[in-house]
């Protein structure tokens, strides 16, 4: 099993953090609001409080922040992050959901691996599940599919074994740029809520055909 760190107090990190729990990991919640952090401690049972600012205990740090701040954060935390896996979770998309912040041709996890320290890896992984469903863990039986991205095949092994470890399926799509990709797959998901479905209770994933 794995040891996680996990970075932000919303409700990603509450649901990464359950079944990360439930899959066996250490897991470590850290938060710019103490009371906060020590609150989702208390509730899920079994994680630890890390301190905002110092070393994460874990091995695979999750950024559970929104883009905005995502970068600023790697930036805060330094050369403490140096060794470990960072995996970036946000979708950098416009207020109007209609485009992108980040500089055309690049993507979220690629301007937050410009942010991370020589020795770090970033991997782009969940950005496609809402928390809801990432909670439930599964689709009516159906696996979730966890597509993931990055440029280091050790550390996408090790962000993989953890996938594994909450009941999900990860997904391999590549290399970081591809994480572009993964989140223009985000954008599409937030037109069908608007537009089509009107709820988030849906996943997109892959059927093998035989």
């Amino acid at each position: 099993m794995s040891s996680i760190s996990i970075i932000g107090l919303g409700n990603m990190a509450s649901a990464l953090a359950d079944r990360a729990l439930a899959g066996g990991n250490a897991v470590e919640i850290i938060g710019r609001d103490p009371a906060k952090a020590n609150e989702l401690a208390a509730a899920l049972r079994g994680a630890t409080v890390g301190t905002a600012g110092t070393a994460p205990a874990g091995d695979i740090v999750i950024l559970a922040v929104p883009y905005a701040s995502a970068a600023a954060v790697v930036s805060e935390y330094g050369d403490a992050l140096h060794g470990k896996v960072i995996v970036d979770i946000s979708n950098p998309i416009t207020a109007d959901s209609k485009g992108f912040v980040t500089p055309e041709g690049s993507s979220g996890a690629q301007e937050i691996a410009k942010a991370a320290p020589a020795g770090a890896h970033v991997v782009k992984a969940f950005n496609t599940l809402f928390s809801n469903v990432l909670a439930a863990g599964s689709a009516e039986g159906r696996l979730l599919d966890v597509f993931i991205a990055g440029d280091d095949a050790q550390a996408k092994a090790r962000v993989s074994a953890f996938i594994e470890s909450l009941g999900l399926r990860p997904m391999d799509t590549g290399q970081l740029p591809m994480a572009r990709a993964l989140e223009n797959a985000a954008l599409l998901q937030l037109g069908l809520v608007a537009h089509s479905i009107k709820h988030t209770n849906f996943f997109l994933g892959v059927n093998i055909l035989s």
